[in-house]
């Protein structure tokens, strides 16, 4: 990683593609020498693609004469040979001549990324002028329209340093995606000029039809609505005499039938600088392919039709803007606020006092949000990939166990997280509560036929509880409750084929289908952790619905089997699997579903495959770090717990995978470290055949792990993980913006932004209007840190002597303000807004006596003594 993590230069910019998208939308990548790359907007993935010359270029002129034009891309980085394997280019042709590599341009860009916002300088050449890039798209949290605007901004501050004044002109180039009977037409609306690009051959109910907006609010601006169609290389060699050339553009209008297909238009905005000032210039691309259909299903058609649902249906964003000049009308009319509001985010959440690469880990992956990894169907409901392959999204349907990491869409915009609690329930829950953990599209085209995973149906109750605290909403809650029930009964209701608790013990059993792919058979923590904080987590909501049956219920099934793992999962150091691997009278007694005994038994060596047994696993206390996000307590017993996490670093932490054997995918290689799945130490048996990805180095694990690491006082072996994972993703080696595990841009990842919660000890109980922080740092003598919840976000700060709680949007509902750890020091004064508020004191909560609704803009001050 590169001294200061935010600010990549040289080779460390050779993998970057920083998403611009918004959220539901697809993204375009911007590279790391600022080219446009990953042009992911078309409703499926698209690693490696490019739009055909899309680009942007800059022109200096003084007095009539041309002093310097060249493209705004710094050097194409290796290897030089080509790539791909398409007629007479791709590998042994060089690169392509899309690249605009071979045109004039600058050396080397200094890209600094904190996401959601990108900010290039240009450098290396004897251009008359300084340029700084900014792109972005709004990430804003709460308002998910604004931050779901399918659109990548782009502004150009151009700094005049010479002694003379000179003219400037930015050109953009759009080209038309579409290969046939494309149409390219600009118009001016309100100030703002718009290049058009659509395509006569698609009807506007196909899955194929799309098209897309260039537009500017450039004063002066002249335009081509076609590059020049010819053969060979025509269109570059014209394209580049027209811009160097000097003066307005002319343009140049074909008709469909007379466009070859990719066809480029262009706008150029002429600005005027005095010599030592600095001007900017914006643009916007937007894009609107508004319909979807299940490509990667070929019974998804079938089922649509049996059960009398539409195969296709729309983005979300495709209902809030009839076309892609609508939203870029929108993005250039509110471009000041938008960006505003995202700086204030971007701001808020850089100033938090966390270590440096962790810091980075919580921004950088908030990318993930924003790549074709997440989808809004037509009601708004999100849905997810796990990841992304090249060309197709990879492991469809929201899955459970996998978006169980995931915690910056939770806080961040938990209404959309509540939409995926809703479609979970409603379109994977069966009769006798047996959960699919993969919603099938389109929605309401029938229920998966695999089986239900352990890991995935009580972490929904867990995450169900977590979403229902940040936001507050009774009704939401009891309008779920009975599905939820359900889910949890199933346990031990004998249709479950896997017999997971037949005997109500509070301890799973039987054949538990989990996240890395295969089934555990007997107990483990692991799973049985789940179990545990599902029914901690269910007692807890159903006393507070008056569902007092089930409270019961669910409590003491979750103290016996708490007590029974504790007590028969620990082996004095960490958790682990019970199961006698040579008996292969385990898997035989499950011969239905999915999964069979042979696939299991091992004949040759008389074991049983993929199990853990002995070894630790890195997700084995798992459901502990879940129910310390979300303020449920004790799962599994915290010295055992802790036990088990140092163990687990000082067994399963790689500084170097040199010499280490690995099976599986390579995630981690050569002198790079990290956290492996599952390890073995010599005093304990390691199975023939462990259990799948045992030698991998899995980048949500490792954060769900090292996190809690952090939550457990270990905080020297968390950051050390930390470091490791994003040292890996230094710019140089892999993209700093797409994490990945099973496909890019990997959703478990988003994991990551839990190092905010752990470091600034957050707390929430909206129901109970509470909030709450127990800093585990300090800097320079203070604590700060961004916060989000479901009516507000905004900046918590401590320092010996005062305590302050920001509302930078929204508002809080607050009734009890927890400050842990005071020590000695007392409460002096509660203020709010400068008002003084009566409060109590009990322990480490400051207890208003009346409920307090902070509003936007006020801040609760805390005074210490």
């Amino acid at each position: 990683m590169p001294k200061d993590p935010f600010l990549y230069t040289g080779e460390f910019t050779n993998e970057i593609s920083f998403p611009l998208g918004g959220i539901g939308t697809g993204s375009i990548g911007l590279a790391g020498n600022g080219r446009l790359i990953d042009w992911e907007i078309f409703n499926r993935p698209s690693k490696g693609s490019y739009n055909g010359f899309t680009h942007f270029a800059i022109r200096a002129e003084a007095r009539g004469k041309v002093l310097d034009t060249r493209v705004l891309q710094g050097d194409l980085h290796p290897p030089y040979q080509g790539s791909g394997s398409a007629g007479f280019q791709g590998v042994g042709f060089g690169p392509s001549a899309n690249t605009m590599a071979g045109v004039p341009h600058f050396k080397s860009v200094d890209f600094r990324g904190e996401f959601p916002v990108a900010q290039l300088d240009f450098k290396g050449t004897r251009f008359p002028g300084k340029i700084r890039q900014t792109s972005f798209n709004p990430l804003i949290p709460l308002n998910d329209t604004d931050s779901g605007i399918p659109a990548a901004f782009f502004e150009f501050a151009i700094t005049n340093t010479t002694r003379k004044a000179i003219t400037y002109t930015l050109f953009g180039s759009l080209a038309n995606p579409h290969i046939a009977k494309d149409l390219n037409r600009v118009s001016t609306v309100g100030g703002k000029t718009l290049l058009h690009l659509t395509s006569t051959a698609h009807k506007k109910s196909s899955a194929a039809y799309g098209e897309m907006t260039l537009a500017t609010d450039a004063k002066d601006v002249s335009f081509q609505e076609y590059w020049f169609a010819g053969a060979w290389f025509d269109q570059l060699e014209v394209y580049w005499r027209d811009i160097a050339a000097g003066g307005k553009l002319k343009n140049r209008r074909l008709t469909p039938a007379a466009a070859r297909g990719n066809n480029e238009g262009m706008l150029a905005a002429h600005i005027r600088i005095a010599p030592g000032k600095t001007k900017r210039v914006r643009f916007v691309i937007t894009w609107n392919f508004p319909n979807c259909e299940n490509y990667w299903d070929g019974g998804a058609a079938d089922r649509a039709k049996k059960c009398c649902v539409s195969e296709t249906w729309k983005n979300y964003y495709a209902t809030l803007w009839k076309d892609s000049k609508d939203s870029a009308g929108y993005a250039l009319k509110n471009w000041g606020r938008l960006f505003d509001q995202t700086m204030v985010f971007k701001n808020a959440l850089m100033a938090s006092d966390l270590p440096a690469a962790a810091l980075e880990a919580v921004s950088a992956n908030l990318a993930i949000m924003k790549t074709a990894t997440v989808m809004r169907l037509q009601d708004g409901t999100l849905y997810g990939w796990e990841g992304l392959c090249a060309t197709t999204g990879c492991c469809e349907g929201s899955c459970e166990h996998v978006w169980n990491y995931t915690q910056a869409i939770p806080f961040l915009f938990p209404k959309l997280e509540r939409s995926m609690r809703e479609a979970d329930y409603v379109h994977n829950i069966g009769a006798n509560g047996e959960m699919q953990f993969r919603i099938k599209l389109p929605l309401g085209s029938g229920r998966g036929d695999f089986r239900p995973c352990a890991d995935g149906q009580f972490g929904g109750v867990m995450k169900l509880y977590r979403d229902w605290k940040i936001s507050g909403d009774d009704d939401w809650l009891a309008e779920l409750w009975p599905l939820v029930r359900k889910s949890i009964r199933f346990a031990w209701a004998k249709t479950n084929i896997d017999q997971w608790d037949p005997d109500k013990t509070g301890v799973l059993w039987g054949r538990q289908h989990h996240t890395l792919d295969v089934e555990l058979f007997g107990p483990n923590a692991w799973l049985t952790g789940y179990y545990l904080g599902a029914l901690k987590a269910g007692a807890e909501m159903a006393e507070y619905l008056g569902d007092a049956k089930s409270a019961k219920e669910f409590a003491g099934l979750f103290e016996k089997g708490k007590e029974w793992a504790d007590k028969n999962l620990f082996n004095g150091r960490w958790y682990h699997q019970q199961i006698d691997l040579n008996d292969k009278s385990i898997v035989d007694k499950f011969t239905k579903g999915a999964s069979y005994a042979g696939a299991y038994w091992d004949a040759e060596h008389g074991e049983i495959k993929y199990q853990i047994g002995e070894g630790i696993e890195i997700d084995q206390v798992i459901a502990q770090w879940h129910a310390n996000l979300y303020g449920l307590g004790e799962v599994l017993d915290r010295k055992q717990v802790r036990s088990s996490l140092k163990w687990l670093f000082e067994s399963n932490f790689r500084p170097t995978m040199r010499e280490y054997f690995n099976a599986c995918r390579l995630y981690c290689l050569n002198d790079e470290g990290g956290l492996v799945i599952a390890h073995w130490p010599d005093d304990v048996y390691r199975p023939y055949i462990p259990i799948p990805y045992a030698g991998e180095t899995q980048n949500g694990y490792e954060w769900a792990a090292c996190i809690h690491m952090i939550q457990a006082g270990l905080v020297k072996e968390g950051m050390t993980c930390v470091k490791a994972i994003r040292d890996r993703y230094d710019g140089r080696k892999r993209n700093p913006w797409n994490e990945i595990e099973c496909g890019n841009n990997y959703a478990r990842s988003m994991a990551s932004y839990s190092l905010l919660n752990a470091f600034s000890g957050f707390e929430f109980d909206a129901p109970h209007a509470m909030i709450g922080f127990t800093p585990i740092r300090k800097v320079r003598g203070r604590f700060r840190c961004f916060w989000s919840l479901d009516s507000g976000w905004g900046e918590f700060e401590q320092s010996a002597t005062v305590a302050e709680l920001r509302i930078l949007s929204g508002k809080l509902k607050l009734k009890t303000f927890r400050l842990g750890k005071l020590g000695k020091k007392s409460v002096k004064s509660v203020q709010l807004a400068g008002k003084a508020i009566p409060f109590t004191l009990d322990g480490a909560d400051i207890k208003l006596k009346r409920t307090v609704r902070v509003k936007e803009g006020q801040t609760l001050r805390v005074k210490l003594g």
